[in-house]
């Protein structure tokens, strides 16, 4: 009888092991999130990992993430239908236990504001540029107490990211170097090297900070020769500072070009690099 008791737990035990595995994480949203600093409303969407009502006691990493129209809803990328699918790459890469659970607040862009709130100068030629700044204060002193006081995150420099491609990869870069006391680990997918004259290798070279922030950074072999010489120049640059195996991941991906996309194809390998499991 004990023994017929004890199988039957089993099965039960190993049945809610695999429910629990197999339960998706969820999307919560902040509408109209008002920014004093930039003057302007954007939606805020919140991936909150499986386990998250489960164990009630547990605190956990936060991810935020450029261009969050991109990011989960088909309906909302900027090519409807083609969106980073990352709610179901977190999810693949927690349940394989390739990377720890953790929070993603993905930040919409101001849509005609996008460009000067993601380049850190102004372009005299274009007229446009230059609020990175305003946005990494927006991120920090406006939005990021707001996460932390409403959600059960880890708030130290070790547990905090930041992401993004494109303009939003120079954007999370550069604020990854500006502050690397608030943000631990930096995912720059397909930036923007370009950006007034290359301007964030020549910030690099001035990097000198105590906090070195871990860095992914990537290129698709299809994104043209100037934007893959200019990751491999800064590849090359953050080697000769001493970022190392540990600290930084170069990825090319061959196949690759500059769409949403390509960047869902490699999330999953970012998420496990910025969350490596403990």
């Amino acid at each position: 009888m004990a023994d017929t008791l004890r199988s039957t737990f089993q099965r039960v035990f190993r049945f809610e092991n695999r429910r629990r595995a197999l339960r998706p994480g969820r999307l919560e949203k902040i509408h109209a999130f008002e920014s004093k600093i930039l003057g302007n409303t954007r939606e805020i969407t919140i991936y909150v990992p499986p386990s998250y009502s489960d164990r009630p006691e547990a605190r956990y990493p936060v991810l935020y993430m450029q261009d969050g129209q991109n990011l989960f809803e088909p309906e909302r990328s900027f090519i409807p239908g083609r969106h980073w699918r990352l709610l179901e790459a977190a999810d693949a890469a927690i349940a394989d236990r390739a990377a720890r659970s953790m929070i993603i607040v993905g930040i919409d862009n101001a849509g005609a504001d996008r460009v000067d709130e993601y380049t850190p100068t102004r372009d005299v030629v274009k007229e446009h540029g230059g609020r990175a700044d305003d946005y990494g204060r927006m991120l920090i002193e406006e939005l990021k107490p707001i996460i932390d006081a409403g959600y059960r995150t880890l708030t130290d420099r070790d547990n905090t990211a930041i992401g993004g491609s494109s303009l939003g990869g120079l954007v999370s870069l550069y604020l990854g170097l500006s502050h690397p006391d608030i943000f631990g680990s930096v995912a720059s997918m397909s930036p923007s090297v370009w950006w007034d004259s290359r301007m964030i290798v020549r910030m690099l070279d001035r990097f000198d900070s105590s906090h070195r922030p871990r860095v992914w950074l990537d290129i698709g072999g299809r994104e043209g020769n100037e934007a893959l010489a200019d990751a491999r120049i800064l590849r090359e640059r953050m080697r000769a500072m001493g970022w190392n195996e540990g600290s930084f991941r170069y990825f090319e991906d061959r196949r690759a070009d500059h769409s949403e996309v390509s960047w869902a194809k490699r999330v999953r390998n970012v998420l496990e690099f910025l969350f490596p499991p403990a």
